[in-house]
């Protein structure tokens, strides 16, 4: 195996670099962890798009650049490590724009496969539901057939930025014929969040941060044009569309802060006339944590290829989604024990460390073995879609 990155892909890193640089240089945008699904500035998306960054991985015929996962990944790699304010075309850009290009009709791909790329609106997903969270089969939004149009009701839950969204990429149910196999009773549809009878709620975190919502849909117009892929598919659809979720770098580099702050604080920090960085037990653990770092970015990098080989790894993203975001929490929590108390503080605390970045993301950390599929429910998947075991 080549581990190795062309020469093409070492210089497109490097281009990437200098376009952070050059951003960060002019100070007018907020760079932070989780600034992907925190922080939404249209100009900084605006500034990606003319360099054909969003859809960096669409095939051409769709307006994309045509390059490989790969290169999105390495892309991707250097602007979390960064905080890089990717937030108002993240979304679109990773999930809806492939989602289309797979299952949406021509209509469909000509009337948002453009706005997508010129970062031109933004998109939520509407996904989960109270009953319904990793277990999508659980659905309870009805979308009722009205001839030209579907009438939509139900709630949604956890949408990340839907109070500022345009559209919402939503799971419906469309067959309800009680004696219909559940798997089959599900389609996909595209909701125009300005439609009437929209109520979006917010939902705080655990930091007091907006970025979460509750969607509630009381008799929402749907055009039926708005259908994505086959009527009664969805449920077998979005189980792809979840792959493109699961399979990114985003899952190690949430709190990319956090991993410089440790190794900063262990080399400059003291105890019984040395630095941590020489304590036989930090030592030990540091050397795991890294371990553990490595084997995750080589497993996303592994992913992408398979990506780019042309198939659609499935089990693979459940392995590694569900091996990153336990390195993330590992990683929160472990810092979190060695600076002690003085790590619990946010930022605008005088004793704060490192701004209060850790503190922040330790906060941030709970939903991290959650979203996009519990760790409980991936580890279901791998054992029947890659190990081949039948579940009692």
């Amino acid at each position: 195996m080549e581990f190795n990155f062309s020469k093409e892909q070492l210089s497109f890193r490097e281009e990437v670099k200098a376009f952070i640089k050059e951003a960060k240089e002019q100070n007018t945008y907020t760079f932070m962890d989780n600034g992907f699904c925190e922080v939404l500035s249209q100009e900084f998306s605006k500034k990606m798009s003319k360099k054909k960054w969003i859809g960096l991985s669409w095939p051409k015929e769709f307006g994309g650049k045509g390059k490989g996962y790969i290169d999105k990944v390495i892309m991707i790699e250097e602007m979390l490590k960064v905080g890089a304010p990717l937030g108002y075309h993240y979304v679109a850009d990773r999930q809806v724009g492939p989602g289309l290009i797979h299952f949406g009709s021509e209509y469909l791909r000509n009337k948002f496969l453009p706005p997508i790329l010129n970062a031109e609106n933004t998109w939520c997903l509407l996904f989960s539901e109270p009953g319904a969270g990793s277990d999508m089969a659980n659905c309870k939004t009805n979308a009722i057939d009205k001839g030209d149009h579907f009438l939509v009701n139900g709630q949604k839950v956890w949408n990340t930025n839907a109070h500022v969204s345009d559209y919402g990429w939503a799971l419906v149910k469309t067959n309800h014929d009680p004696k219909t196999y559940k798997y089959n009773a599900f389609s996909e549809m595209i909701i125009d969040m300005k439609s009437p009878g929209i109520t979006v709620r917010p939902i705080y975190n655990t930091l007091g941060i907006h970025s979460f919502n509750e969607v509630f849909l009381d008799d929402v117009k749907v055009p039926k044009e708005n259908i994505v892929g086959k009527m009664d598919n969805g449920f077998r659809q979005i189980m792809t569309n979840l792959d493109y979720e699961r399979s990114g770098i985003d899952r190690l580099l949430q709190n990319a802060s956090v991993h410089i702050a440790l190794m900063d604080y262990i080399k400059t920090t003291e105890q019984n006339g040395q630095p941590l960085s020489k304590d036989p037990l930090i030592r030990d653990q540091i050397a795991q944590l890294e371990i553990e770092y490595e084997v995750g970015r080589l497993y996303v990098y592994y992913v992408s290829y398979l990506l780019d080989s042309g198939k659609i790894p499935s089990s693979e993203t459940a392995v590694g989604k569900t091996f990153c975001t336990t390195y993330e929490s590992k990683l929160v929590d472990m810092t979190m024990s060695i600076m002690g108390m003085p790590g619990l503080l946010r930022n605008g605390s005088p004793e704060a460390l490192y701004d209060g970045s850790v503190g922040q993301s330790y906060l941030w950390s709970v939903p991290y073995t959650v979203q996009a599929g519990s760790v409980e429910v991936l580890k279901n998947i791998i054992a029947q879609r890659g190990l081949k075991m039948a579940l009692k």
